[in-house]
């Protein structure tokens, strides 16, 4: 992969949710370390990416992860109601959650009734 744009360098960087070590990066796009370094300052300067630097085998890099965005308001809705994953500190599969299962069972009613 060759990396021409901010674009194809965030979307790597999105493919590592734990973060990518910049000097790996670079490895990965097919690019020069100085044209990675030139992505990344644009992408941090655009808010989309953090930086943390890193000390690896002595060495300074940075590892680099996608900036997190808070979510569309209207994603955490359903008609009035507050979607209950919003707060929920629970490790579940989605499909499996009794909370959130309740309460589209619950909007159901609701919408069934009026």
């Amino acid at each position: 992969m060759t990396a021409e744009t901010e674009d194809d360098a965030f979307a790597a960087i999105r493919a590592h949710p734990g973060g990518v070590l910049q000097s790996e990066l670079w490895k990965e796009l097919g690019v020069d370390s100085r044209k990675c370094s030139r992505l990344v300052k644009k992408l941090l300067d655009e808010g989309r990416i953090e930086r943390i630097e890193y000390r690896k085998e002595g060495i300074k890099t940075y590892v680099l992860r996608a900036a997190k965005t808070p979510p569309e308001p209207n994603l955490l809705l359903a008609g009035a109601e507050l979607i209950p994953c919003v707060a929920c500190e629970l490790e579940c599969k989605v499909e499996e959650c009794p909370l959130l299962m309740d309460w589209m069972y619950q909007l159901a009613i609701e919408e069934f009734t009026e």
